[in-house]
C-alpha cells in the first residue's frame, strides 16, 4: 500500500455532506421540466437584479424590506423530493421550509456569500450540468479554500461550519444548470 504525501485527504469544510446520484435521470429531466415551466424571476437584491431566475416557495428573503417574508406554499410535486432529502440528512419529516428554484444560463454564476441567518441546514440538489461549488474562509491573512465539484442528479448539505463559517460561490456555470435548494429554519 502506497501511502500519499498527506495524511488525510481535504474533506472540506466539517459539516459538508455529498451524494452522488441523489436521483434517477429520469426524475431529473422531469424535475427540470417543471422549473422551467414555473414563473422564474430574476433574482432581485433590492435595487439590483441578479442573472439567475428563480421561484421561492414556502418562505423568501425580501431585500427590499430587509426581512423574511411568506412565499407560494411548496408544490405538491416537490414534496417527494423533499421528504427524500430529509431522510437523507437524517431530518424529521417536515423540517425542509423553504425551497428555491433556480435557473442558470451559460454563463451565469453566484457570488461569494452565505445564506441569510433564518435559515439552518442548507440542501443542494443538482441539476442539469455540474458546476464548481466554492468555499472560502479567511484564516489571518489568508483563504482555506475549498472546490467540490457538484454532478448533476447530485446532493450537497450544508451544515456546522460548512454553513456558519465557509461562504459559498459557484462561477459562471457552462452549460444550463438548474438547482432546488431546500432549507430547514434556524430557530432563534
Amino acid at each position: 500500500m502506497q501511502l500519499g504525501l498527506f495524511a488525510e485527504p481535504d474533506a472540506g469544510p466539517a459539516g459538508l455532506r455529498y451524494a452522488d446520484n441523489f436521483i434517477e435521470a429520469a426524475s431529473e429531466q422531469a424535475l427540470i421540466g417543471r422549473i422551467a415551466a414555473l414563473p422564474l424571476q430574476r433574482f432581485q437584491f433590492g435595487v439590483f437584479e441578479g442573472h439567475r431566475r428563480v421561484a421561492s416557495f414556502g418562505y423568501r428573503f425580501d431585500y427590499a424590506l430587509q426581512r423574511l417574508t411568506e412565499a407560494e406554499p411548496i408544490p405538491d410535486w416537490l414534496l417527494p423530493i423533499a421528504r427524500q432529502v430529509e431522510h437523507w440528512a437524517g431530518l424529521r419529516e417536515g423540517s425542509v421550509r423553504q425551497v428555491l428554484c433556480t435557473e442558470y444560463e451559460v454563463g451565469v454564476g453566484i457570488g461569494w456569500h452565505r445564506d441569510k441567518p433564518h435559515f439552518d441546514k442548507v440542501l443542494g440538489l443538482s441539476l442539469g450540468s455540474p458546476c464548481k461549488f466554492r468555499f472560502r474562509r479567511r484564516s489571518s491573512d489568508k483563504w482555506q479554500r475549498h472546490t467540490l465539484e457538484a454532478l448533476p442528479r447530485s446532493l450537497y448539505m450544508m451544515d456546522g461550519e460548512a454553513r456558519s463559517q465557509w461562504e459559498h460561490s459557484i462561477p459562471p456555470v457552462e452549460a444550463r444548470r438548474y438547482s432546488v435548494t431546500f432549507r430547514t429554519m434556524n430557530r432563534t
